[in-house]
């Protein structure tokens, strides 16, 4: 399953290395694609995720979910 995230603030490789980081820390999460000039996350998983602990992660990497 992949779930695409649009993410706000992320400029550069030490920012999409930090996303992908935390993301990857979540249980189920099989993969993570980050797309710095598009501003999205492509996040793999064995199954559906809780939006909540994606977006938690993003926080703690520093930026945030766009709305």
């Amino acid at each position: 399953m992949q779930t695409t995230y649009s993410v706000e603030g992320m400029t550069c490789a030490h920012c999409a290395a930090s996303v992908r980081e935390e993301v990857s820390e979540i249980s189920g999460v099989t993969g993570v694609d980050v797309d710095i000039d598009a501003g999205s996350v492509v996040v793999s998983s064995d199954s559906e995720l809780d939006t909540a602990a994606v977006d938690a992660a993003i926080v703690e990497a520093g930026y945030r979910i766009a709305s």
